[in-house]
């Protein structure tokens, strides 16, 4: 079980605040799994009119939250001279949004590789606040030179 802090993921993936979704990984099995954290806080920009009296984490970025995790996941089962500078989504299925996240909430996201072929990768993905189901999704990624 490898962990990773802030720095070694900024150091795998191309986001930035406010862009980077994900503040720990917690548990990884490179090729197979990754559990990451994203503490939601009060903060975020996105607050600012998501909404003003009553805020709500858009669900859009849970899914994108998710995916960074799993961009995690691809790039740590490559060499590091073969690392993608960008990974992307080509399709997302089965997305359902159970509860808000809310801030003060912490996301657990749960990250597994279905199959992987060539330069894409099939996943299944969950985020959950404590141990509830909040977004669950099937998403298809593509890396290496795309662009």
């Amino acid at each position: 079980m490898n962990s990773l802090n802030i720095s070694e993921i900024l150091a795998l993936l191309p986001h930035r605040y406010p862009m980077i979704l994900i503040d720990r990984v917690i548990e990884l099995t490179p090729g197979e799994k990754i559990v990451a954290i994203k503490n939601v806080t009060i903060n975020e920009p996105y607050f600012i009119g998501h909404f003003p009296t009553n805020p709500v984490m858009p669900g859009v970025l849970i899914v994108e939250a998710l995916g960074q995790a799993g961009g995690v996941l691809i790039m740590s089962d490559m060499p590091s001279d073969k690392i993608p500078k960008a990974i992307y989504f080509m399709g997302l299925d089965h997305v359902r949004f159970r509860k808000p996240v809310i801030p003060g909430d912490q996301l657990i996201l749960d990250v597994r590789t279905i199959k992987k072929r060539s330069n894409t990768v099939k996943m299944s993905a969950t985020a959950t606040v404590n141990d509830k189901l909040v977004t669950e999704a099937e998403f298809l990624a593509s890396y290496g030179d795309i662009l």
